[in-house]
């Protein structure tokens, strides 16, 4: 049961990268929060 607390436990910053002074998320982990393949974000 830990561990399926410890999956629904995700750092929004922690997925926020900055490129050329932009922040910016990747699509992977736009996929991850609502819980979708990347395609269907893509």
């Amino acid at each position: 049961m830990n561990e399926l607390l410890v999956k629904e436990n995700i750092k929004i910053e922690d997925m926020i990268f900055e490129i050329r002074g932009k922040q910016v998320i990747l699509s992977s982990d736009v996929a991850k929060l609502y819980k979708t393949e990347t395609r269907v974000i893509n």
